[in-house]
């Protein structure tokens, strides 16, 4: 088993995505004061980050592009932080550490 984390930042403004519902696979969560979610254990392979970002944005009286921002990823068979810069209107993910 490897282990996973989720980081969220509001790029537009400069502060963490706290409150956004996060799905991985069939596990829901959502990340914290700091925008981060620790998946604990998963298997290692392929699996689906999907992000509710319109829901995030609606709450917040804020206009977006987009409804979720899906990333189909492989997850390492150690630890994978998989990192998203959030803006209303683009969007950018990386493997962190």
């Amino acid at each position: 088993m490897s282990t996973a984390s989720t980081h969220v930042l509001d790029a537009a403004r400069g502060l963490p995505a706290a409150g956004l519902a996060v799905t991985l696979g069939d596990r829901q969560a959502q990340t914290d004061a700091d925008g981060r979610i620790s998946w604990g254990e998963v298997t290692p392979g392929r699996h689906v980050l999907t992000f509710a970002v319109g829901d995030w944005f609606g709450a917040q009286d804020r206009e977006t592009f987009f409804g979720q921002v899906v990333l189909d990823v492989v997850l390492g068979p150690d630890h994978t932080h998989v990192a998203l810069l959030l803006s209303p209107f683009a969007y950018t993910t990386y493997r962190g550490s």
